[in-house]
């Protein structure tokens, strides 16, 4: 059984697009992540983000995400539930769509490293899995090993501190205001159409 076409003119109504998708014992999981571009414009329009209460983002991701659960029979799953919390970097690798990059990101072949996932859906059925895509750093100059200006990202992780040392200083704001150099610097990112309000929106909530 294929996605069901309902479900594709849905998920494009939240702009949301499937990212990625795994077999799950008798379940499909679906990854969702931003339908770019237009996502930002989009969501920053709906209620959450005009009410006045934290998590704005995560709020509208729950209440789209559980509603099309419901409207399709299946459960909505986001990264947040737990502990135990669900394998999203298990799913996301497994599912063919989305490779480890040589900065231990998660580098997707649309996304590139603006990988993100807003939640899952877990359908009650098995349906047919889409052929697994060529991974984005093959041929790829790796601009990304390079482009961190305080060696924050690299091949052997994240330096979490040495990143929020970074952005204390004037230097930094160039990542506050347009995100990460690293993600930007990845090829299949640069097309996927992500506005710089957005990068600094999650920049702010991440460097407070």
């Amino acid at each position: 059984m294929s996605l069901p076409l309902a479900l594709t003119e849905a998920l494009a109504a939240d702009r949301l697009f499937v990212a990625g998708m795994v077999h799950a014992q008798e379940e499909t999981i679906l990854l969702l992540s931003p339908d770019e571009p237009g996502f930002w414009d989009h969501v920053t329009a709906e209620p959450e983000f005009a009410d006045g209460t934290a998590d704005p983002l995560d709020r509208w991701s729950k209440r789209v995400i559980g509603t099309l659960a419901t409207a399709f029979g299946g459960r909505a799953v986001f990264p947040s539930d737990g502990p135990p919390y669900p394998p999203f970097f298990r799913w996301a690798t497994e599912s063919g769509q989305t490779f480890s990059s040589p900065v231990q990101m998660l580098v997707h072949a649309r996304m590139g490293l603006w990988t993100s996932f807003r939640g899952a859906l877990a359908l009650p059925e098995r349906l047919f899995l889409p052929p697994a895509s060529k991974h984005p750093c093959t041929g790829c100059a790796a601009p990304c090993t390079t482009a961190c200006p305080c060696g924050a990202l690299s091949a052997q992780g994240y330096d979490v501190p040495a990143c929020h040392a970074f952005l204390n200083t004037r230097e930094g704001e160039n990542c506050l205001s347009g995100g990460c150099l690293v993600r930007r610097s990845c090829p299949p990112g640069q097309s996927y159409g992500r506005l710089e309000a957005q990068s600094a929106w999650h920049m702010r909530h991440f460097h407070r």
